[in-house]
């Protein structure tokens, strides 16, 4: 209840400096007990026991800070990083924009992060704690080799994440993607599966909003054929649909609720291409319960959100869980597994 008290002064200030301020509270907030993972919500996706469908999607936590913070304010995993090999300081300030009349974000921030190494020990450091934590991992962006970039974060990465997620769709690190054409993608995934060895976790492949239909049907193919874990679909847009703010023409990344129709179409454009036969996760737009539960019963297995909370508050998460629930019993479904793809 405080948040909307709290959110006209965070607004004051940058919208970066904002986020900064949120990961330093989160830090030193004692982190409450994480979801129950055989709750009514509990569901099992690539081999992970979920508690809950609902994540914190990749580029809150970027350098791997508060996953357990994170997990203790009801979301059923988190989702770290971008992170990428060598630290980079990604692109010029200002890079993140607050579109409130919109209810949306924009950024540019180009996977800046403080490397593999360091994000590695904090990580290290949270080893036997429970929780859902994914790893989601990218390229520097003045790599002569980024195919080999993402092999190595695969190994350093794969002994301590529950799944690895594969980012080859963010808008902000030039020609980065390129990596979803269909032979760069082949040959990308036979490099993480090698790096990753025959014993590693499940590994995820977030894809774009903006592609063709032919790019979907061969990404579908490819992730089948190699085994993926599971589909994250989507990142944010370079599109722009009307927009209301003064930040509308801002360069980067579209995310937050205009972005909820056209990911909700891809994610039904996918379900298609793969028949239901790899898991999705649902990402963009979500920032309710019904919101979550159309992006499920659509063909998500799973649903991220970032950018609502910015807006919402970090009593978000658990709002969305009890909707979820009281969605579940309204439909008469006995778990989330029942209502996938059931639209």
């Amino acid at each position: 209840m405080i948040y909307p008290l709290l959110r006209p002064f965070l607004f004051l200030l940058d919208a970066e400096r904002a986020h900064r301020l949120a990961l330093a509270m989160l830090r030193i907030a004692r982190a409450g007990q994480p979801v129950r993972p055989s709750g009514p919500l509990a569901i099992r996706v690539a081999g992970i026991d979920f508690p809950t469908p609902l994540g914190m999607a990749a580029g809150f936590d970027k350098d791997a800070e508060v996953p357990d913070a994170l997990l203790g304010l009801g979301f059923g995993f988190a989702e770290v990083g971008s992170i990428t090999p060598l630290p980079q300081a990604g692109n010029p300030k200002p890079r993140l924009f607050r579109l409130a009349e919109d209810r949306a974000v924009i950024n540019r921030m180009g996977f800046n992060n403080g490397g593999g190494e360091a994000a590695a020990a904090r990580l290290r450091a949270r080893a036997g704690k429970p929780g859902v934590v994914g790893i989601n991992v990218g390229a520097n962006k003045d790599s002569a080799n980024r195919v080999a970039d993402y092999a190595a974060m695969t190994r350093l990465m794969a002994p301590l994440a529950s799944y690895l997620a594969v980012n080859i769709s963010s808008p902000n690190t030039p020609g980065l993607r390129a990596l979803q054409d269909e032979g760069a993608l082949t040959e990308l995934l036979d490099a993480v599966f090698d790096a990753r060895g025959p014993s590693g976790p499940p590994v995820f492949l977030k894809v774009a909003p903006d592609l063709e239909p032919a790019d979907i049907d061969a990404i579908a193919r490819i992730a089948m054929d190699k085994g993926l874990g599971a589909l994250i679909v989507s990142n944010t847009t370079i599109t722009r649909p009307p927009l209301r703010s003064r930040h509308a023409n801002e360069s980067g990344g579209l995310s937050g609720e205009p972005l909820r129709d056209m990911a909700l179409q891809r994610l039904r454009d996918f379900r298609k291409a793969t028949g239901g036969r790899l898991p999705l996760v649902g990402v963009g737009g979500i920032a309710s319960a019904q919101d979550a539960w159309q992006r499920i019963r659509a063909g998500a297995s799973l649903v991220q959100l970032y950018s609502a909370v910015v807006y919402e508050g970090p009593g978000l998460a658990r709002r969305i869980n009890r909707g979820l629930i009281d969605l579940m019993t309204r439909d008469g479904f006995a778990s989330i597994a029942e209502a996938v793809g059931t639209e």
